[in-house]
């Protein structure tokens, strides 16, 4: 049966206008210039050093985007889009629609999530009869090994590539520049990528966040989200061999069959 949920910890940013699409072409780490309307991608805005300040989706429209963003960043995401507005033509504006999730089976209206087919769809807005949490949306994609970059990273602090955005279709290396595109693209040009989140595995409740996993005496990351018996984790790549502990207690880490390490 298929599930629909509303995700409260999302809202939505409308930026239109006959510059819209230039305007965050030219901002974010994804293709906005041949964005269709009703196509939906996965995307970011980055500090100019290239660390993650908002993980996006990006809806096109027929006049501009429809950007879905963690609900208490949305202020922040308005207040950054302003600063770099100047005199392009946009108008950027909170946007009311709720945010929708079906996975376990199609659904009518609602757009695949461009970052992993088995996570199921979106959509934005209509009347819609839910059947499920968002707690229930959220342990299905922790069970897919995905991250949430909302609540996984610390803003300014992690960069995308950590996050996997490279892998789950959040990163367009062609399209040109972008904020924080120079550190973005030597790293993945390099393959010098050190960390990455990967789900860990253990039994009973999840270690707090930010909680030292060790291989060892060695510091081998730290854990982030989480619930019973699962939770992500920032690793370090070249100390995942071993046997990994988290204030004593043993975790495994798990590599999803979409995760196709690099680095």
């Amino acid at each position: 049966m298929t599930r629909i949920a509303r995700l409260d910890s999302r809202a939505l940013v409308r930026v239109s206008g006959p510059d819209a699409r230039p305007f965050l072409h030219n901002l974010l780490t994804q293709d906005v210039e041949t964005l269709a309307p009703g196509e939906l991608r996965f995307g970011a805005l980055l500090s100019p050093p290239g660390r993650l300040l908002f993980d996006l989706f990006l809806s096109g429209e027929a006049d501009g985007v429809l950007l879905d963003v963690a609900a208490d960043r949305r202020e922040a995401l308005l207040q950054r889009l302003s600063m770099y507005r100047l005199r392009a033509q946009v108008t950027v504006e909170p946007a009311g629609a709720p945010v929708l999730a079906a996975w376990d089976g199609p659904a009518e209206g609602f757009t695949a999530d461009p970052r992993l087919p088995a996570l199921g769809g979106r959509r934005y807005g209509g009347q819609i009869e839910v059947n499920a949490t968002e707690d229930d949306f959220q342990a299905h994609r922790l069970a897919l090994g995905v991250p949430d970059p909302a609540a996984d990273a610390l803003a300014d602090k992690t960069y995308p590539i950590e996050a996997n955005f490279d892998l789950l279709n959040g990163i367009d290396f062609a399209k040109g520049c972008f904020v924080g595109q120079e550190t973005t693209s030597r790293m993945k040009r390099r393959g010098t990528i050190r960390n990455r989140m990967l789900p860990i595995a253990f039994d009973g409740p999840p270690p707090p966040f930010g909680a030292e996993v060790l291989n060892g005496d060695l510091r081998a990351g730290e854990v982030l989200t989480g619930r019973d018996g699962m939770a992500m984790a920032l690793l370090r790549l070249d100390r995942l061999d071993g046997a990994l502990t988290v204030e004593g207690r043993t975790v495994q880490a798990r590599r999803p069959e979409w995760l196709a390490v690099a680095g």
